[in-house]
């Protein structure tokens, strides 16, 4: 029964004991704070009837119920309000014992509440207690973050699902949140995940789901006990929410296979999850500290024929065979993205007929480019490449003794080599100098740390010729101009940062000159003054002439 259905006589006492009694009970909260939010609205009841402007408290015996309603008057030195103040003079005449800071009691008759003045007051305990239980559920819930927690489906209010929790709890499944296709009806139960829970004094606190990836983990914990001893650890999970998931998962006891304990017998366990998930299908992978095994077995039921790691750029190429391809991918490329997403890298899947036509574009590229800077045959140039080399700058200061080290390269080879390679390199830093300064492009900005010659000219072909266009720029904005792989996030807001240093020097100055200008005014007055009596007393002494 609500609080407003009641009919409270707060002329009875015994009348008023009951309903605090039945109110905290059946909200779950102290009489205390019930006490508290009767004494406002009879506070709010008084005020109406003998002026807002007065302070009017009221207080309610816990014991026999009485109320207690009275004006209070502050004993004050200096009058702000005449309402609610009164001078020490007069105090002492009520008082005598009054002093700057007590309060004047000034007992009034109890209120014969009307109608509308007890629906008020209904109203504003309705309120209080409604605040009372809602902080009693953060207090409850705040530290439930991460648990897995059973409900009942109170209703549905366009696609999101309020859980009844027991304990007058509450929760919601907001529709992003739910698993798709997935319908509830009024008195259905559900287990979800809580991933968060707010203070607010209006709408949801305690926020459920069901397609966060930590809401399967949970499952399994629940379902796997070597999972909850802490024997198997799940690494990382990735999730399509009901359609696939992949989890990785690894035994801290090498007599126990953490794929066969998750799977269960005749994969009881597994589909006990599975069917909490409608249905999801899951693939319960082996984690590996080498990330190409790990990639591979994330790629899972593919075959893989070859890997090719990028540590810098944590971008890795993943090599199938031509019948393999569509199973790699999978459909609308959910295989490879949530192996991805479970891996951490950027995976790039290619058959093998197209790795290899990549392989030999790439060899021609790079030994036509050395054909070209190094002035060398094409024998020359596709050995460098066979070995290794992909760029000028390893040619030319590599030692000698790996140089030396290819077939049919003796030493004299060797040196001619990287005398070619430093001569061409010198040669492209003067052309790219000479760029930069017919550009446009600065001094002070050529000196800057972090950028090469090729992003100079790169950003003084979008208008970024000075130190000050370019501190206007933000990180993500200069990232857009460099070429992809030549330049990280970290790496760009330390130039942003560098480029504006000047702008801090120059408020510094501009904090100092005003001083310095104040000190050399006042020390060029009395000069001045002087100057000036002199003056008058030239003219004086003409004019008597």
């Amino acid at each position: 029964m609500d609080v407003a259905e009641k009919d409270i006589n707060f002329s009875n006492h015994p009348d008023l004991l009951l309903v605090v009694d039945t109110v905290a009970r059946e909200k779950g909260i102290e009489k205390e704070e019930v006490f508290d939010a009767m004494e406002q609205a009879i506070q709010k009841a008084g005020r109406t009837k003998y002026g807002y402007e007065h302070d009017i408290r009221a207080e309610i015996d816990r014991k026999s119920g009485e109320i207690k309603l009275a004006r209070y008057l502050e004993v004050a030195d200096e009058i702000e309000n005449e309402v609610t103040q009164v001078t020490i003079d007069v105090a002492k005449e009520e008082k005598e014992d009054a002093e700057i800071g007590d309060y004047l009691i000034d007992p009034l008759p109890p209120i014969d509440f009307g109608r509308i003045a007890a629906q008020t007051a209904k109203q504003v305990i309705v309120q209080k207690v409604r605040e009372a239980e809602r902080k009693r559920q953060f207090a409850e819930f705040k530290d439930r973050v991460g648990e897995v927690i059973n409900g009942v489906v109170k209703r549905v209010e366009f696609g999101n699902v309020i859980v009844d929790l027991g304990g007058r709890a509450e929760g919601v499944i907001r529709r992003d949140e739910t698993i798709p296709r997935e319908h509830f009806n009024n008195g259905d139960r559900v287990r979800s995940y809580i991933f968060d829970v707010r203070e607010d004094l209006r709408g949801p606190q305690i926020f459920l789901s069901r397609n966060h990836p930590q809401f399967m983990v949970c499952l399994f914990t629940q379902e796997v006990p070597e999972i909850y001893d802490s024997i198997i650890e799940i690494k990382s999970v990735s999730r399509d929410p009901g359609s696939r998931a992949k989890i990785a998962v690894i035994s801290k006891d090498s007599s126990i296979d953490p794929v066969g304990a998750c799977v269960g017998m005749r994969g009881s366990r597994v589909q006990a999850v599975v069917a909490e998930l409608q249905g999801e299908k899951i693939d319960i992978i082996q984690w590996s500290d080498e990330p190409a095994t790990f990639i591979v077995n994330a790629l899972a039921p593919a075959e893989v024929s070859k890997v090719v790691l990028d540590e810098e750029t944590r971008r890795i190429e993943v090599v199938v065979p031509d019948d393999q391809l569509s199973l790699a991918i999978g459909r609308r490329g959910q295989n490879v993205r949530l192996a991805s997403q479970l891996t951490g890298w950027d995976i790039d899947i290619m058959t093998e007929a197209e790795e290899s036509e990549k392989r030999s574009e790439e060899f021609r590229v790079r030994s036509q480019d050395f054909v070209e800077k190094l002035d060398v045959d094409e024998v020359i140039a596709q050995l460098l490449v066979t070995e290794g080399f992909s760029t000028i700058e390893e040619v030319a200061f590599v030692p000698v003794e790996e140089l030396s080290a290819i077939e049919g390269f003796d030493e004299e080879v060797c040196l001619e080599l990287q005398q070619r390679a430093k001569q061409y390199l010198e040669d492209r830093e003067i052309s790219l100098t000479e760029q930069t300064k017919s550009a446009g492009v600065s001094e002070d900005l050529s000196n800057l740390e972090g950028l090469t010659k090729e992003m100079l000219l790169v950003l003084a072909e979008n208008g970024i010729k000075t130190l000050d266009n370019l501190a206007d720029l933000a990180s993500d904005e200069l990232l857009e101009f460099i070429p992809d792989g030549e330049l990280s996030e970290e790496s760009a807001n330390e130039i942003i940062l560098n480029a504006r240093a000047h702008w801090f020097d120059d408020e510094e100055m501009d904090t100092e000159k005003p001083e310095d200008t104040e000190d050399e005014m006042d020390a060029e007055k009395p000069e001045d003054v002087e100057v000036e009596v002199d003056a008058e007393k030239s003219e004086e002494i003409s004019k008597e002439s």
